[in-house]
């Protein structure tokens, strides 16, 4: 029985996803939710509570997921790039439930939990390599993050398509050599700091 349960709540996760990078919070049914999982909807209140906290479920998994997938490596920052590039391939949900997030929860300073310990212990790590002398520091280790994160975004067909896997390729390559720029020796500290 309890692996009923379990297989049924990673349906209902996994339509709640497709259901909510669609059509966001607010144009998400429960009822969809519930036919596309071939479960029944009040399992949903069971599990979840709302809809407001399936979404948080939802988003949570996400960053679970890509943080087991996408592990941080400070001292390979294009690599990691590359790799969150690759996953934006194959999640294309998680930048639109992101956006979702963002619109719909009071923009990014309203981020879950999950994603502002995940950013802080990211953000640790570049911190650690830039006290190291394995990065510059002239970006703030926070700031860093983000600008890495924010250039792996350029493969999210949400934002830029591409033409085939040709043009996706030299996308990915566009980031990974801008991260490695990003990060190159030689810069020191940021104007202003």
């Amino acid at each position: 029985m309890a692996r009923d349960a379990e297989e049924t709540r990673r349906r209902l996760l996994a339509a709640a996803a497709d259901e909510f990078a669609q059509r966001g919070i607010a144009g998400a049914r429960v009822d969809r939710i519930a036919a596309a999982a071939g479960a029944n909807k009040a399992l949903i209140y069971a599990y979840f509570g709302n809809k407001d906290q399936l979404f948080d479920a939802v988003f949570d998994a996400l960053v679970v997921s890509t943080v087991a997938d996408v592990p941080i490596d400070p001292a390979d920052l294009p690599g990691y790039a590359g790799r969150l590039f690759d996953r934006n391939q194959t999640h294309p949900q998680a930048l639109r439930l992101l956006l979702w997030h963002s619109l719909e929860r009071g923009g990014m300073a309203a981020l879950p939990p999950a994603v502002v310990a995940s950013n802080a212990d990211k953000a640790a790590a570049i911190a650690a390599a830039q006290r190291a002398g394995q990065l510059p520091d002239r970006y703030p280790p926070e700031e860093l993050l983000l600008l890495v994160i924010g250039l792996s975004l350029l493969g999210s067909a949400e934002l830029a398509p591409t033409d085939g896997p040709e043009a996706l390729a030299r996308r990915r390559d566009v980031v990974t050599d801008a991260v490695a720029r990003l990060v190159a020796a030689g810069g020191g500290t940021a104007a202003g700091r």
